[in-house]
């Protein structure tokens, strides 16, 4: 009942006086998001929906919940360009509407407070992904406020259930795709960050890894454990582990991190990456250069490699069982270039043990895409503004090691691009974590920046 109230102040504020400033209209949408639960697992999305229907349709915005599961419905909005072209596809803004779960225990505020405190406002989705999901809404209230003659279609799309099973973006793919198909979209995955030179760097996602995640299991015999066994799986489990966590991936470059590499070396910070670019073009020493980048900075190594994190055991029932069967999770993070079949293949051969198989884990499959063009206006547009925004910044294209639902968009052809107009506060990201906050000043500079790619390639 309290949460049923909840919902219904923030809804019914939704429609009240507008803010004037851009700014402060999104940080009022993000304090709305905020306290507006939705906790994958169970989501309950379609109150996010709502609340954004509310505010489009208070300020003269078309707008539909769509999806198959009533608790769970995504929102589109659209405005309709003024001056209407065959070739000017739309534009497509996005950002999920679901949260990952919090321990209040471990927080020093209530995660679905929006609790301002010391200059920053807290709670589950400030960074991820609501904070982006309040910029975009604010834009999209501001071009229709401000009668802008668009030379093409704005979509806001926020889709239920990213942080689980992408059910929302793939019943859209699947069943209503003709209401978000854009020529370029915006979505989270970007990152803005400042490193010790004092350079600042806007990174453009334009690809991202592909969680591919395993089972190792281990079969033998069951026992007592004062006899051991030479077919313990237990034991064979563990050398399968220690094996694959061991063993160094293939190295492969595309356009991205190919481009990525070339433009961060020339930074003093990363300037001794410089000699070993060539050498990671060539196969017979691309493994080695590798091994030195990781030495210093294994999150560039990320980018080079497909890598495989165990992260979950499970074996037997009691200290003195020798148990018939251990198995193991593996987080494995592919690169978009390798397919599902390649990476099992090349572990079992690793691993090298009949008695431990390889499989799937149950759950969400996401595609391997070709990385989005380096060259549409949109991309262009956002190199353009941000160096204007500084001057002294570096723009360029970036490979995250996270998975969004841009990989479904991608997948049907859309360019689709993390834009990075959050900076990185304090030189840590909050995602996921505890106490994750953003700063208002932080989410009005972002959403401003969001304001100009826009006008620029929607001929505002």
């Amino acid at each position: 009942m309290r949460n049923s109230v909840l919902f219904f102040l923030v809804t019914c504020a939704a429609v009240a006086q507008e803010p004037a400033s851009l700014g402060a209209r999104a940080q009022r949408y993000l304090v709305d998001l905020i306290r507006i639960d939705t906790t994958n697992p169970p989501g309950n999305e379609t109150r996010v929906a709502e609340y954004l229907k509310r505010v489009a349709s208070a300020n003269g915005i078309g707008a539909e919940l769509l999806g198959d599961k009533p608790a769970r419905l995504n929102f589109v909005a659209r405005i309709p360009a003024t001056v209407h072209s065959e070739s000017a596809m739309p534009l497509l803004m996005m950002a999920h509407s679901d949260v990952v779960p919090a321990d209040r225990s471990q927080w020093t505020a209530d995660p679905f407070s929006a609790e301002l405190r010391d200059g920053y406002i807290y709670g589950r989705g400030a960074q991820d992904d609501k904070s982006l999901l309040a910029a975009e809404l604010a834009v999209m209230v501001e071009l229709k406020r401000r009668g802008v003659k668009l030379t093409r279609d704005v979509i806001l799309l926020s889709e239920s259930d990213e942080e689980a099973g992408s059910t929302g973006i793939n019943w859209l793919v699947h069943n209503a795709y003709s209401k978000i198909d854009a020529a370029f979209a915006l979505n989270e995955g970007g990152a803005s960050l400042d490193v010790r030179s004092g350079t600042h760097i806007f990174q453009i996602q334009t690809s991202e890894k592909v969680p591919t995640r395993v089972v190792l299991t281990a079969k033998g015999t069951a026992g007592h454990g004062s006899l051991p066994r030479p077919d313990n799986p237990v034991v064979h489990l563990a050398h399968a582990i220690t094996a694959l966590a061991a063993a160094s991936q293939p190295v492969q470059l595309n356009t991205t991190t190919r481009r990525y590499f070339s433009e961060i070396s020339k930074l003093p910070d990363y300037a001794w990456l410089a000699p070993l670019l060539g050498r990671l073009e060539q196969e017979s020493t691309a493994g080695s250069a590798a091994n030195k980048i990781e030495a210093t900075d294994p999150e560039l190594n990320s980018m080079l490699r497909t890598s495989a994190t165990p992260t979950m055991l499970s074996a037997g029932l009691k200290v003195n069982v020798i148990p018939n069967r251990a198995t193991a999770q593996v987080d494995v993070r592919r690169l978009p270039t390798e397919t599902r079949q390649e990476i099992e293949t090349r572990f079992r051969n690793i691993i090298n043990d009949p008695a431990v198989t390889i499989s799937p884990e149950p759950g969400q499959e996401m595609p391997a895409t070709e990385p989005s063009s380096l060259t549409t206006e949109l991309f262009l547009a956002m190199e353009k503004i941000f160096r204007e925004e500084d001057p002294g910044a570096l723009v360029v294209p970036y490979m995250s090691r996270g998975a969004t639902d841009g990989s479904y968009l991608r997948q049907k052809g859309m360019a689709v691009y993390g834009v990075p107009i959050f900076v990185r506060e304090g030189g840590e990201s909050r995602a996921h974590g505890n106490d994750e906050r953003i700063s208002p000043g932080n989410l009005g500079r972002g959403t401003e920046l969001l304001w100009k790619i826009v006008l620029t390639v929607t001929g505002g």
